[in-house]
């Protein structure tokens, strides 16, 4: 059965982390809207590629202009079944959107499904909801995960965790697990 999935996105997402999961879930006969604060459908996004080639942390790169095919502004919370939300930069701005962190807080109190990877969590710590809970992301994230009152815990980049409503990996690596254990959830 077909599910409706937001995403929430913004300038400097992780290429791969947006663009793996929108078609994917696509693929697999759901409908995806992809939003971002302060704009409307057609309206575009950059995305950054962040990759893993032996430094300290992450290498980035510019990626490409993802088109939005919603409007933030007419998002209708009930509407959607599950939220997802993708890492790289923009996590970091978008946490201070309070209309972004009530999205998270009604889908999460509703019980939906909720698929965050990499620097994502940082909107589930921002919005207060991983308390008691276990959470992964990108190892640079597990203070916050764990200053909210979450469980960080440190998986392979290539796994995901489940852990009730919430499916978290630690980075684009993860994506069969991460998508394989969402839409398992999505039922």
């Amino acid at each position: 059965m077909s599910k409706r999935i937001l995403i929430i996105c913004g300038d400097y997402v992780e290429d791969y982390e947006l663009m793996v999961p929108f078609q994917t879930l696509q693929a697999f006969g759901h409908h995806v809207d992809a939003v971002c604060p302060g704009k409307a459908s057609g309206e575009q996004v950059r995305t950054a590629i962040h990759d893993f080639e032996g430094d300290q942390t992450y290498s980035e790169k510019r990626g490409h202009n993802f088109t939005l095919n919603a409007s933030f502004d007419e998002v209708d919370v009930a509407s959607y079944d599950a939220l997802l939300v993708p890492g790289g930069r923009a996590p970091e701005y978008l946490r201070l959107n309070a209309r972004v962190l009530d999205i998270v807080r009604t889908m999460v109190d509703a019980g939906k499904p909720i698929a965050a990877i990499c620097h994502g969590a940082q909107l589930l710590t921002a919005a207060e909801v991983v308390r008691g809970r276990r959470i992964s992301a990108y190892p640079a994230c597990a203070p916050e995960v764990t200053q909210a009152g979450g469980e960080y815990v440190g998986i392979g980049l290539a796994e995901a965790l489940v852990d009730g409503q919430f499916v978290t990996a630690p980075a684009w690596p993860a994506h069969p697990a991460w998508l394989k254990a969402f839409n398992a959830l999505l039922g």
